[in-house]
C-alpha cells in the first residue's frame, strides 16, 4: 500500500468534525485507505454501498438504516450511491454532534451534489484524494510549498533528474492499479477499461440518463486540448454538441474527477487578464491513453510532449497543495497580450508564487518573462518566481527567480 499524505489532515478533520467525506475519481485508493484507517487509526464499521443489499437497505429506508448502526463510527463508502441518506445524515448528526461518527467516501464531487452540500453545511468538512503524487510513489514527503513560499531557494543544489524519466512517469500517471500492470499494452487496456467503466456507472449514475453517447469524443477532444483554455464554442462545433449540453458533460467529467479547470488569476488592479479557465486532465496516463501518447514518442520532439509535462506538474501542485500547511489555490496567469505564466498558487494570506513549466533541460532569461510580469502586477504580494525544467541544479535568475529541477515536486529540496 501506497503512504497517502492526505492522511495527516484525514485524521485531524475526523477529530473535530461530526461528518468528514473524502472525495476523488474512481481507482485513486479511497476504499484502501478508508479501509487501512478502520483497521488502526480510526477503529470503525465499514459499509460499502458497492453491496448491492448494502445500497437496496439504505435506500428503503434511509433512517432506519442508519439508527440500526447505534453510534458507531462508521465509513460508508460510495456515499454517493445513496443520496436520500442526507438529510438522515443530518437528522442522526443534530441529535449526537460527536466529532468523527462518519466518514463519507465517494467519486462524485460533494459540491454537485446540492442534497449532501445542503443537508451537511456547517457538519461536514470535504477532502480530495487525487491519484498518486509522485512523492507518494517514490514514498518521499517532500518540502515543495513550504520551499517556494519561504521564498528561499537554495541556489547552485543538485537534484536528480531526467527528461526521459520525467515522461514515463506522466505516461504511468498516478492510478495505483495502472501502476501495478507490468507492460505498456496491459496499461493501455486498463485505462480503456476504466474510461467504458467511468462513463457506463459514474457519470451515468450522476446524470441519471441513459444516453449521453456523445461522451467519448468529447473526453478525447478535451484531452487534446489539455493545458489550453477551454473555448467553449470551439469545442462545441468540434464535439456538434449544443452548448448547454457541452456545458452540462463538461460539469459531469468535472464532477468525477476526470478533468479539473484552473481559474484564471486575477487582481482588481489590472484589469488586462484573460478571463477564460484552464483545462487540466487529472491523471497523465488517462491523458496520454487518450491522445495516444506511448513509450515510443518519449524520444520524439512533439508538441503533445510538452502538454503532458506541462499537465503533469499541474496536477502534481494539486496534489501536493492537498495536504499542504500551506493550503493553497492553483490558478494560472495570462494577460490580453499575451503575457502568461502556466500556474500561479496563491496561499491563504494572498501571497503568491508563479510557476512556468519547460519540458526542456536548459533555461534562458527569455522563460521569465511572464513571471516578472505577474511580479510587477502582484507587487508585494509576490514571493517567487519559478521555472521548472528537466535540468538537475537550482538556479537563480535574478531576485526572487529561479530554475529549478521538475524533481522537486517530489524530492526534498533542503
Amino acid at each position: 500500500m501506497y503512504p497517502r499524505h492526505i492522511t495527516p489532515r484525514l485524521l485531524t478533520a475526523l477529530a473535530d468534525t461530526p461528518v468528514v467525506a473524502l472525495q476523488g475519481a474512481r481507482q485513486t485508493g479511497k476504499s484502501t485507505l478508508v479501509q487501512a484507517l478502520a483497521a488502526h487509526d480510526y477503529p470503525s464499521t465499514y459499509v460499502t454501498f458497492d453491496n448491492s443489499s448494502m445500497l437496496a437497505a439504505a435506500q428503503h429506508d434511509p433512517a432506519g438504516f442508519l439508527a440500526g448502526l447505534q453510534g458507531q463510527q462508521v465509513i460508508l463508502d460510495e456515499a454517493q450511491r445513496v443520496p436520500d441518506l442526507y438529510l438522515a445524515l443530518k437528522a442522526e448528526v443534530d441529535r449526537d454532534r460527536r466529532p468523527g461518527r462518519f466518514l463519507l467516501t465517494g467519486s462524485a464531487n460533494a459540491l454537485f451534489l446540492p442534497r449532501l452540500s445542503e443537508a451537511l453545511v456547517g457538519r461536514i468538512e470535504m477532502l480530495t484524494l487525487w491519484p498518486l503524487a509522485q512523492g507518494e510513489i517514490e514514498n518521499q514527503p517532500g518540502n515543495f510549498m513550504d520551499t517556494v513560499f519561504s521564498g528561499q531557494l537554495p541556489a547552485l543544489k543538485t537534484l536528480p533528474c531526467d527528461r526521459g524519466d520525467l515522461l514515463r512517469r506522466a505516461l504511468w500517471g498516478g492510478y495505483p492499479e495502472a501502476l501495478t500492470r507490468p507492460t505498456e499494452a496491459r496499461r493501455r487496456d486498463w485505462y480503456e477499461s476504466y474510461v467504458t467503466t467511468l462513463l457506463q456507472r459514474d457519470v451515468r449514475d450522476l446524470a441519471q440518463i441513459q444516453g449521453l453517447s456523445e461522451l467519448p469524443l468529447l473526453l478525447s477532444l478535451l484531452a487534446a486540448r489539455a493545458t489550453a483554455g477551454v473555448n467553449l464554442s470551439d469545442l462545441s462545433r468540434a464535439a456538434r454538441l449544443p452548448l448547454t449540453t457541452l456545458s452540462r458533460y463538461l460539469s459531469l467529467l468535472q464532477a468525477t474527477f476526470v478533468v479539473q479547470t484552473i481559474q484564471p488569476w486575477a487582481t482588481n488592479l489590472s484589469s488586462r487578464l484573460v478571463k477564460t479557465p484552464k483545462l487540466l486532465l487529472t491523471d497523465t496516463g488517462l491523458l496520454a491513453h487518450l491522445v495516444g501518447l506511448g513509450e515510443a514518442q518519449l524520444d520524439s520532439s512533439l508538441p503533445a510532449l510538452g502538454m503532458l509535462i506541462e499537465n503533469f506538474a499541474g496536477t502534481e501542485l494539486l496534489k501536493l497543495a492537498s495536504w499542504s500547511s500551506a493550503r493553497p489555490q492553483v490558478f494560472y496567469f495570462r494577460t490580453h497580450d499575451r503575457q502568461e505564466v502556466d500556474f500561479v498558487l496563491q496561499d491563504r494570506a494572498g501571497q503568491l508564487v508563479g510557476l512556468e513549466i519547460k519540458a526542456s533541460n536548459t533555461v534562458s532569461s527569455t522563460d521569465f518573462k511572464g513571471l516578472q510580469n505577474l511580479a510587477e502586477i502582484a507587487g508585494p504580494h509576490f514571493v517567487c518566481g519559478v521555472v521548472l525544467y528537466s535540468g538537475e541544479t537550482i538556479l537563480p535568475f535574478g531576485n526572487h527567480l529561479y530554475a529549478v529541477p521538475l524533481s522537486a515536486l517530489w524530492t526534498p529540496i533542503s
